[in-house]
């Protein structure tokens, strides 16, 4: 989001493009939904591969849309969500599925009416992942 100091995304490629010539970091098309070019490292590639393999069943966790995970509309697809500490966003396996303000739950994906109503309850409570599941 800062626009000083940084360099063009030209720049970057070339020098990503470099990295992965010598073997430092992995270029492809790693996470679905975002368009473009992405780099990662190489040990980045077996845990993404591995959040792949996992069931749709992923524990749901909330934060507060003036988190800096808050990224939707910004980096993750999506109408953007404000960074206002009253909102909350709801995430399951990293991926944003219902949004908050005030009393108002707004779906970001289309979910079943058993999920919504977890989904409801897990804005409700203001879950928070445990240490282990931050990990």
């Amino acid at each position: 989001r800062e626009h000083t100091g940084i360099p063009s995304w030209r720049e970057l490629l070339i020098t990503y493009r470099r990295l992965e010539a010598q073997g430092q970091i992995r270029g492809g098309r790693f996470v679905a939904g975002f368009s473009g070019e992405q780099f990662a490292l190489p040990e980045a590639v077996g845990s993404l591969r591995q959040v792949r393999r996992q069931n749709d069943t992923m524990d749901m966790v909330t934060i507060s849309a003036a988190d800096p995970l808050n990224l939707v509309g910004i980096i993750v697809p999506g109408e953007r969500i404000p960074a206002n500490a009253k909102e909350r966003i709801l995430l399951r396996g990293g991926v944003p599925i219902a949004a908050q303000s005030g009393k108002e739950v707004r779906f970001i994906q289309i979910l079943d009416d058993e999920e919504q109503w977890r989904a409801r309850n897990a804005l409700v409570q203001h879950s928070f992942p445990t240490s282990q599941e931050a990990h």
